[in-house]
């Protein structure tokens, strides 16, 4: 058998590349939000699944908050029931709210699991529901009501710190509870920035279906402070639905997040190679 000496190499710089990032983030809290166009298949899932064990075997903390939209549409497509959005927010009758628990609390949120632990991640899969973990409240939108929709109105996350300090990876369906038990549909970003914030993360990840903040000759963004970020948005270089994702990173950095990073989930290692290399692969955003 011959040795590549050449891989070898590459091989030995990737891991030297990779220490020093090692070294800062051991220890510290880091909020993936996995949203459910990064998980179109088995391989998808497996490669995030390696990723957040191997973060967990170095000595850090990821904590994943997941989504799973294009699941539920397509769910709810199946039983004849169209979806309706305002800004962004699926419009969530009784109905839809019972599809929304079965895919996030349940099959999506057990695919993670089941990934994570097969990779030696030791996950633990919960909804916002457990422990009371992220009350909340109905949600309107200029007038507009939608129904089990609802806004953060608090975080417990006691149950995040004691799976933290047991060796635990958290993998949390962005499901909220009401003050008589009933069940409302978090957006997922705006869960994973307001869990990040409560935790005091070091860093926040929001895995997309995008390279990151583009600029107007469609080149990636990155190293942008908060001013530099709102700057973009009123000139109309961050448009249409990046502009929500970005206001979402924002209000974390703006709540004490050291960093936040928009970055492509379709990619393969996409969250070590954002974390463990010099140039990253998507756009951080920093106070």
């Amino acid at each position: 058998m011959t040795i590549d000496l050449t891989n070898a190499q590459t091989t030995a710089r990737v891991l030297t590349e990779a220490l020093p990032y090692i070294r800062r983030f051991a220890g510290k809290t880091i909020v993936v939000k996995y949203g459910g166009n990064a998980m179109k298949d088995d391989t998808m899932i497996a490669s995030f699944a390696r990723d957040i064990a191997l973060m967990k075997l170095v000595g850090m903390n990821p904590v994943v908050v997941h989504g799973a939209g294009p699941q539920i549409g397509a769910h709810l497509e199946k039983l004849g029931k169209k979806s309706e959005f305002i800004q962004g927010m699926r419009v969530t009758d009784e109905e839809t709210m019972d599809v929304v628990e079965m895919m996030l609390g349940g099959l999506v949120n057990k695919a993670v699991v089941a990934a994570l632990n097969q990779q030696g991640g030791r996950a633990v899969g919960l909804t916002g529901k457990d422990g009371s973990m992220i009350r909340a409240r109905p949600m309107k939108i200029d007038g507009h009501e939608l129904g089990q929709v609802g806004e953060v109105e608090r975080i417990d996350p006691r149950v995040i710190t004691h799976l933290e300090a047991g060796g635990f990876v958290p993998v949390i369906a962005p499901v909220g509870v009401g003050e008589n038990g009933e069940a409302y549909n978090i957006n997922a970003d705006v869960a994973a920035g307001k869990l990040a914030a409560v935790l005091q993360a070091e860093k926040i990840i929001f895995l997309t279906n995008a390279p990151g903040v583009l600029d107007k000759q469609e080149r990636v963004l990155t190293g942008l402070n908060v001013p530099q970020v709102e700057a973009l948005i009123a000139d109309g270089t961050i448009h249409g639905g990046m502009v929500p994702k970005v206001r979402y990173a924002l209000d974390a950095v703006n709540s004490g997040v050291k960093s936040a990073h928009i970055i492509d989930g379709r990619l393969e290692h996409s969250v070590l190679l954002e974390l463990f290399t010099d140039r990253g692969i998507g756009t951080l955003i920093h106070g």
